[in-house]
């Protein structure tokens, strides 16, 4: 047992499997006491039990930690309210929360069904924003806390995952807007990008060499901590022995002119003077239809 986060009062949501069981066991580790909030459902979001956050409690306090169990929904305010009322309740105080909990649905964009995109970006969006929203007050007033949320590279783009890359995307948003809202409070927010292999993860094609969810659990323990107070609004990647911080949105290029643009005067100048940045994902997809058909010209001879 370490002392790196001794004292704290942590939530970690989505903590009965994968990113999440290992997050909520490395911060009991580190001295914290951990509400274990898993509603327990299958991948897709499908029977839910309390089997799996009782199992990761268990684990914990065998190991000599502190730890409470929440089956309960991150996809309404009552849901992620009694996660945080659990800690205060329990501990005294809520410092952190960690939001992990998530589901996939996957189906290309062009068939995507209403009940395939709504219940995913509500369990990954709106569930990160139940939390947050109930930790909010209790933070504002202490004057201090740490909100860890967790978002994907999906984020950029995905060819079958719209719902899932969408609710990611908007949780940069989210955390951003916290990190700016809280700052004052002496609140940080910041967003991991984990690539490690769990049972999402292992469902999805790709070349990606990838870490464990213990590689991952070190970063938030170290954002939770109070010798990450002056870090906010950040994303990180966490693959492995690998850390990086990605970029903050900014203007690339502008062209100006007085008064209002024709589109035929977009169209003459807009190709030398904006151009566009690159989409990695369509350039990767564009050289894989090249390489297809590539192999599948007949033999010259």
């Amino acid at each position: 047992m370490g002392n790196y986060l001794q004292g704290k009062s942590i939530v970690v949501t989505g903590a009965g499997s994968g990113i999440g069981r290992a997050v909520a066991i490395a911060c009991a580790a580190e001295g914290a006491s951990v509400v274990v909030a898993d509603y327990g459902v299958g991948i897709a979001g499908e029977d839910p039990t309390s089997e799996v956050a009782d199992a990761v409690v268990e684990e914990i306090t065998g190991a000599g930690g502190t730890a409470i169990a929440v089956a309960d929904t991150v996809t309404s305010m009552a849901g992620g309210a009694r996660m945080v009322q659990a800690a205060v309740d329990k501990f005294g105080k809520i410092d952190g929360v960690v939001c992990v909990a998530g589901i996939l649905r996957e189906r290309m964009f062009f068939n995507m069904a209403e009940n395939e995109f709504d219940p995913v970006v509500e369990t990954h969006l709106k569930g990160h924003f139940t939390v947050m929203r109930a930790a909010a007050p209790f933070m504002k007033e202490q004057k201090s806390g740490a909100m860890v949320a967790f978002t994907s590279g999906a984020y950029a783009g995905s060819v079958a995952q719209a719902n899932y890359s969408a609710a990611k995307g908007g949780i940069v948003s989210l955390a951003r807007s916290v990190a700016a809202g809280m700052h004052r409070y002496g609140v940080t927010a910041n967003v991991i990008a984990p690539v490690a292999r769990t049972r999402m993860s292992m469902n999805v094609p790709t070349e990606l060499d990838m870490g464990e969810p213990e590689d991952v659990a070190p970063l938030v323990v170290f954002l939770l901590s109070d010798q990450a107070t002056h870090i906010t609004g950040q994303v990180y990647t966490a693959n492995g022995g690998k850390i990086a911080v990605w970029n903050q949105p900014v203007e690339v290029r502008e062209m100006a002119k007085d008064g209002r643009w024709t589109p035929e005067e977009i169209e003459a100048r807009i190709d030398g003077e904006v151009g566009q940045e690159k989409m990695g994902l369509i350039e990767r997809l564009d050289q894989m239809k090249a390489a297809a058909d590539a192999n599948a010209q007949p033999n010259k001879k």
